[in-house]
């Protein structure tokens, strides 16, 4: 993306390489970010080497593609053995009165604001349907299992809105 979450990594010494499909996000990126290394290409396909990273990230973006499995398989083969993967996503709440509430809120109130506040109303649209129809933090977990990674483990922020999900290569 934009390479939001690789700026507290490159200010602690930690050489990153932001990647994106996206040749306009990594664009606005690099106005704002000029010293980071950003690099174009498909999260299914990436540009890299086989074990080539310590660590791999994606804060945001695992909803957006469309073989959810074989991106986490692709992260997998350039990370090192013993490396690390950390999966920032919208997730579930584990209250289920506030999953309702927020459910609601997500669906009929988000796209209402948007329309009256966003240019790009659709994309709430989108963001709230991809957030709907994603799996829950233990089906999360399942797919990275599927993708090769081990000792899965999650831990849920903002009551389960937001999860980090994180495997061993």
């Amino acid at each position: 993306g934009t390479g939001v979450s690789s700026v507290a990594f490159a200010e602690a010494g930690v050489h990153v390489v932001p990647c994106d499909f996206s040749v306009g996000m990594l664009q606005a990126g690099k106005k704002v970010r000029p010293t980071l290394n950003f690099v174009a290409g498909d999260g299914t396909k990436l540009p890299f080497a086989d074990d080539t990273f310590d660590a791999v990230t994606i804060s945001f973006g695992l909803r957006n593609f469309v073989d959810t499995v074989g991106g986490l398989r692709e992260m997998r083969r350039v990370t090192r053995p013993g490396g690390k993967l950390v999966v920032c996503e919208f997730s579930h709440p584990t209250n289920a009165a506030f999953r309702t509430l927020y459910l609601e809120y997500l669906m009929k109130g988000l796209p209402a604001v948007a329309r009256g506040v966003s240019s790009s109303p659709d994309a709430y649209v989108y963001l709230a349907e991809s957030i709907r129809a994603w799996p829950d933090q233990a089906g999360l977990s399942a797919l990275l299992q599927e993708a090769g990674w081990t000792n899965v483990e999650h831990r849920n922020l903002t009551g389960g809105i937001v999860a980090l999900h994180r495997g061993v290569a």
